[in-house]
């Protein structure tokens, strides 16, 4: 079930690659092609090129190729059909799915994204000029927010009044519910499901608004925080606030800053760090684990610094080790939280960042910072439960250091602590550790140093007159694709390109064909395709033909050393021998070119009928294979 093809198909060739791509990056027009900096990897030339008329982009630099649905997947962290949808929005286009029910559902999310959309533009039109949300524009800046940044993020007012949205609005009542924007009362009327607070939008990954966030007025009664109920669009134990605004610069650090509060997610940003995010009114869950391990290899924990703050860390420690993240936990000094401390002092919100204590580290400190080590007895105890939490990390290197430190802080002879365990506290969700591998199962990885097979494969080709006639077909097809054939080709990846390229009706299709046979052959055509031709094409040609020419003679020359009658190859070495020297002159190129081709492409090459014999048997055998000769007959 999915999109059907033939959409997928219209997105691709509907989109303006250029103008997808410029959102994110700047492209300069270098003839056929547009080059920039490329976004996957960090550069000072500009090795990154768009295709437009083919509709591709490859990097020189790093290999990152694709069309505009793999840029917005892999720029905008979105899956296969999240990208082909939005690219399908802005191009106007209306998508249908393989399975009926599946489409009914994407429309309905269509709706009820198209509800939360319209409340977020009232709520925030509300915040900005409404007379009776003063108050809140009041609030907002004593926060340190201005006006640009209520406008960046959309930040909203939601009045008093049981139904101003539903009556503003005016949507089927199952919309209306369905997108949590209310609910409908015992008099079966819509009443608003937020009155009277702030509202933070929370945005999807995309940058769509799903959801609210709710701040209640200081000194109102209340519960102080109210968030969106689930819905089809909206669950905040997968969504993160300020994602969408700090993916990239996410990717770009790989790191990611877990904050606790909007306004920490604001203030990171407006002091330089736009790379936080927030749980969205529950505490970080594996979900929320899994979705920024696929943006970075970093978490900092910033959670405000109080003991709940400090505890919510100490959850997350079985899902470091189960996703392979490195996870440091940052303190802000005087115990403000991060909202506070980027409106005081910014360049100390950075340093904290920066000064982030490696997870188990900071395990080890809330162990030792609160034990008493006055007396032996003391410090034996605070060292066992220190050496808990020590031997629970994975890398025996990391826990030896650890061990040293603990040591010294409880005056302890480290070897008294070596070769010992101790008793661990449980941790929630945590999970046994996998048996060992055994030597020579089939999932134990190759030596050191030597690939798996997986990644096994040909090296891409370097410049050739191959590779240079390929990117004249790609470029040039019509003419031509009449003056090439596979014999031209002699290795495997240009020959697998070749083959693609003539036996489909688009690049994007004949890239899809030689991946399926030889991913590097689709590799070569990526790159390919963003590199303008700059031979002459009669020129490639020539060398094309003369190399394959060449490699025919060479075999001929080797199958004349074995054969019974050497003198009959003879006379076809010596006739291609001289189509190859009026191959490589101007006035003779283009007959030479021809026959030479026709000759090649046969089946069976051999002389033609009226060709005389060009050599004699001396000519064909190497002068010091004499046994050869003598056994001919003289």
């Amino acid at each position: 079930m999915g999109i059907l093809d033939d959409d997928i198909v219209a997105v691709r060739e509907g989109t303006d690659i250029v103008a997808v791509i410029s959102e994110h990056v700047g492209l300069k027009r270098t003839g056929r092609r547009w080059v920039g900096l490329c976004p996957f990897h960090n550069e000072k030339s500009g090795s990154f090129s768009v295709n437009a008329e083919q509709k591709l982009y490859y990097c020189f630099g790093c290999g990152a190729k694709g069309d505009a649905i793999s840029f917005v997947r892999e720029v905008e962290h979105l899956d296969f059909v999240a990208a082909v949808e939005k690219l399908a929005g802005k191009a106007g286009i209306t998508l249908r799915y393989s399975d009926e029910g599946q489409s009914e559902g994407r429309k309905r999310r269509t709706r009820l994204l198209a509800a939360v959309e319209k409340a977020t533009e009232w709520y925030h039109q509300r915040l900005l000029a409404s007379p009776d949300a003063a108050a809140a524009r009041a609030y907002l800046r004593s926060r340190g927010l201005t006006g640009d940044d209520v406008r960046a993020y959309r930040i909203g007012w939601a009045p008093e009044g049981w139904d101003e949205l539903a009556r503003a609005l005016r949507l089927p009542d199952d919309d209306f519910v369905a997108a949590g924007l209310g609910f409908i009362n015992s008099r079966s009327r819509p009443t608003d499901a937020f009155r009277g607070r702030v509202l933070f939008p929370i945005f999807d990954v995309k940058g769509d608004p799903v959801g609210f966030g709710g701040r209640i007025m200081p000194g109102a009664e209340g519960a102080k925080y109210k968030n969106s109920v689930d819905s089809p669009i909206y669950n905040k134990s997968s969504l993160l606030y300020g994602l969408n605004f700090a993916k990239a610069d996410i990717v770009r650090a790989d790191e990611a800053i877990v904050c606790e509060g909007y306004t920490d997610v604001i203030g990171f940003a407006k002091a330089g760090v736009p790379r936080a995010v927030a749980t969205c009114g529950t505490a970080l869950t594996e979900e929320h684990f899994k979705l920024l391990r696929s943006f970075a290899r970093r978490l900092v924990l910033a959670f405000d610094a109080d003991a709940a703050g400090q505890n919510a860390a100490e959850r997350v420690y079985a899902w470091e080790k189960k996703y392979d993240l490195d996870v440091a936990v940052a303190s802000f000094p005087g115990g403000v939280d991060p909202a506070e401390l980027a409106q005081s002092d910014p360049a100390a919100l950075a340093v904290a960042i920066a000064d982030a204590k490696p997870f188990l580290k900071f395990r080890l400190d809330r162990v030792l910072d609160g034990a008493t080590l006055d007396t032996p007895e003391h410090r034996v105890r605070a060292a066992e439960s220190a050496m808990a939490v020590v031997q629970e990390h994975p890398s025996e290197m990391v826990r030896d250091q650890y061990l040293l430190e603990v040591a010294a802080r409880c005056r302890i002879d480290p070897q008294q602590l070596r070769g010992r365990r101790f008793e661990a506290p449980a941790v929630p969700g945590a999970k046994r550790e996998a048996a060992p591998r055994r030597s020579g199962s089939d999932d134990e990885p190759p030596p050191y140093g030597e690939p798996s097979p997986q990644r096994r494969r040909r090296a891409v080709p370097r410049d050739s007159s191959a590779t240079e006639a390929l990117r004249l077909l790609i470029w040039n097809h019509d003419e031509i694709a009449p003056w090439l054939a596979e014999v031209l080709f002699p290795d495997p990846v240009t020959a697998t390109a070749y083959r693609s390229v003539i036996a489909t009706q688009s690049l994007a299709d004949a890239i899809m064909m030689a991946e399926a046979e030889e991913p590097v052959s689709g590799e070569l055509l990526q790159r390919l395709a963003v590199e303008e031709p700059t031979a002459e094409a009669a020129d490639v040609l020539a060398r094309l033909v003369d190399e394959a020419a060449g490699a025919a003679m060479a075999a001929l020359r080797a199958e004349a050393q074995v054969a019974q009658d050497p003198l009959a190859i003879g006379n076809t070495i010596g006739w291609l021998n001289l189509r190859i020297m009026e191959l490589r002159e101007p006035l003779t190129r283009q007959v030479a070119l021809d026959e030479l081709l026709d000759w090649l492409i046969d089946d069976e090459p051999a002389l033609p009928d009226d060709e005389p014999a060009l050599l004699d048997e001396d000519s064909v055998l190497p002068d010091e294979d004499s046994s050869v000769r003598e056994s001919v007959g003289e």
